[in-house]
């Protein structure tokens, strides 16, 4: 059984499950594009990792959302699944 700490995604695929982007290849685009940040950094490969714990800045219209990762999460499912995987850190009143 693999340990918790080795718990890793594909940043598009993880997009996609937390609800981010409606399909996958937009959350590819999103990724390909560089409008997102891993821990500070700029992302501009679809193939990135992301893991528990991870500081993910996501553009949303006007706004930014900073939301810390808190699983990987194994499909798609439907929102409260999909907003289980994520703890907001900046809230949008």
């Amino acid at each position: 059984m693999p340990e918790p700490t080795s718990e890793r995604i594909r940043i598009d695929k993880w997009l996609w499950h937390a609800r981010f982007y409606k399909t996958r290849a937009l959350a590819q685009s999103a990724a390909l594009s560089g409008v997102l940040r891993l821990n500070d950094a700029r992302v501009e490969k679809a193939g990135v990792s992301v893991k528990p714990g991870d500081v993910l800045t996501v553009p949303r219209g006007r706004d930014v959302l900073v939301v810390r990762i808190q699983s990987c999460g194994l499909r798609r499912g439907p929102a409260k699944e999909a907003q289980a995987l994520y703890e907001i850190l900046n809230p949008q009143n």
